[in-house]
């Protein structure tokens, strides 16, 4: 019994050990690459790098400009964010509290939503070029226009880009989202329901206030995923240089991936190009940060505001 007590405890503690390892191990390559871009990118930050545009070069250190990036980005995010969270937010809601558990449409949802997670991320591009552009867009065109020469909504478009990254990230709000919403106790719908409030009513005042949180998580995750993304918007709205910031929905844009990679692969003198590069990766990293950075601050807000009411 002892023996059998002493490999057991042997056990645990090497099993910890290795679990440990790999934990610090995780943090140590994100220390790494993130120490690496904070190395070689600090160095090439500027006012008129940060603030300026690239009406000259792009490729020269000493006249690249990465605010129309900057402008794109942010705009292509918040519009993505606006399209994906009330579809996300409805769809978790059904799943949740309105579908039958074991009825085969749920189950082909359900299904539906863990595919859509595993596509590849240039599939989803794709997509976007032959659905929303090509489909949607075409078909606008010809119900506005009569199919009139120049295209207005059949061409790549912000609007477009924004929709591709929403789908992309569609799965990511759906989960959280059913995951808050079953994070509420049950008791909670019961006693609305016994105190006369309909279905709805209890979803709207009582269990999506409660959730609201755990939304703001899934929202966080999908500007994590969509900030970054560089295939699905290739085909569906970014632009290799514009003269002007986008103003309308049917306009292309610059964006900060889209520009890395223009960087990394275009550039007639790699070397020269370096520390833009490196540069424009850390502004992108900073400016994800800063995003989430917000919607982690309304989140905490929104949780010591209903911790102050019980």
């Amino acid at each position: 019994m002892n023996f059998s007590r002493k490999r057991m405890d042997v056990e645990s503690v090497v099993f910890s050990g290795l679990t440990g390892v790999a934990a610090w191990l995780i943090v140590a390559i994100l220390v790494v690459i993130l120490a690496n871009i904070a190395w070689f990118g600090i160095p090439g930050l500027s006012w008129n790098f940060v603030a300026g545009s690239t009406a000259k070069d792009m490729f020269n250190p000493e006249h690249a400009g990465i605010m129309p990036m900057i402008f794109g980005t942010v705009a292509l995010v918040i519009l993505m964010i606006i399209m994906v969270v009330p579809v996300g937010v409805i769809t978790a809601i059904y799943l949740t509290e309105y579908a039958p558990a074991g009825s085969a449409l749920t189950r082909f949802i359900r299904g539906a939503v863990n595919n859509l997670a595993g596509v590849p991320a240039i599939v989803f591009g794709l997509f976007g070029l032959g659905f929303f552009i090509s489909f949607v867009g075409g078909g606008l065109d010809d119900l506005l226009y009569g199919g009139s020469a120049e295209p207005v909504w059949g061409k790549p478009a912000i609007i477009w880009a924004a929709l591709t990254l929403a789908t992309l990230t569609l799965p990511v709000v759906i989960v959280a989202t059913e995951e808050s919403l079953k994070a509420i106790p049950p008791g909670l719908r019961e006693a609305s329901l016994a105190l006369g409030a309909s279905k709805l009513e209890t979803v709207v005042k009582i269990v999506l206030p409660q959730a609201l949180p755990g939304i703001l998580t899934g929202s966080i995750l999908a500007v994590s995923r969509g900030a970054g993304e560089v295939a699905p918007i290739l085909f569906t709205g970014a632009a290799y240089y514009m003269a002007h910031l986008p103003s309308k929905l049917t306009d292309q844009f610059m964006e900060l991936g889209y520009h890395i990679f223009i960087l990394s692969t275009q550039s007639p003198n790699i070397e020269q190009t370096r520390p833009i590069l490196y540069a424009t990766v850390l502004v992108l990293l900073l400016l994800t940060f800063a995003l989430n950075v917000v919607a982690i601050a309304i989140r905490m807000r929104i949780r010591k505001k209903l911790r102050s009411l019980h």
